[in-house]
């Protein structure tokens, strides 16, 4: 995404359809050390390079049950279906190591556009992870080029699902405020969270 924009990525997340045994194994032979072994149930292996670098490095996954703030995921060797269970459609693209971008649900299209949308239907996304709706936000401020040009029916969305943030612990909602307090149009964004009745929710903390 970042790249697309001709901007230097914060970070990089490397996806396979390896699963973690399989990437065990071959850091292993390669005499990569690795880190974060909690994050194996999730897919994730965390290779630590030259000692000073680490990448996450995670199988494609589907979720198999969702409650609101945490999922539990399958393995599966499409891509597709991983992009998929992403929160907006521009974080649902990949880039290969040859330079190809998959895009799957036009997320190139809305990064040109600069719009924000979330992948497939908006309720579902946000029902399996609440704090999704300030991801929302948050990429907003990073996306967009005018801080009202909002889709109705995501906006919609966002407010049916307020509540849901109730479920969310404080440390992950104060991690994304703070983002978009630190982002652009941060005033008017938080005008429309206000707005959307966001405000008791995230008070709560």
């Amino acid at each position: 995404r970042d790249l697309l924009l001709k901007q230097k990525p914060k970070d990089l997340d490397f996806a396979t359809t390896a699963t973690p045994e399989q990437m065990k194994e071959m850091f292993s032979a390669e005499e990569i050390r690795m880190i974060n072994v909690n994050g194996e149930k999730h897919g994730t292996v965390t290779p630590r390079i030259n000692d000073s670098v680490n990448f996450e490095v995670t199988t494609l996954r589907i979720d198999v049950r969702t409650d609101g703030r945490h999922a539990e995921v399958e393995f599966t060797t499409d891509w597709k279906l991983d992009a998929n269970r992403r929160d907006l459609t521009i974080n649902s693209m990949f880039l290969g190591l040859d330079g190809t971008v998959y895009d799957y649900f036009s997320g190139y299209e809305d990064l040109q556009k600069r719009r924000v949308a979330f992948v497939g239907d908006a309720n579902t996304r946000i029902r399996e992870d609440y704090l999704r709706i300030l991801r929302y936000f948050r990429f907003y401020g990073r996306i967009a080029q005018d801080p009202d040009k909002h889709e109705e029916k995501t906006l919609q969305s966002i407010q049916d699902n307020a509540d849901g943030l109730k479920r969310i612990s404080g440390e992950r909602i104060w991690t994304e405020l703070q983002q978009i307090l630190e982002g652009n149009f941060a005033c008017e964004l938080v005008k429309t969270m206000l707005s959307l009745d966001l405000g008791p929710p995230i008070g709560k903390y």
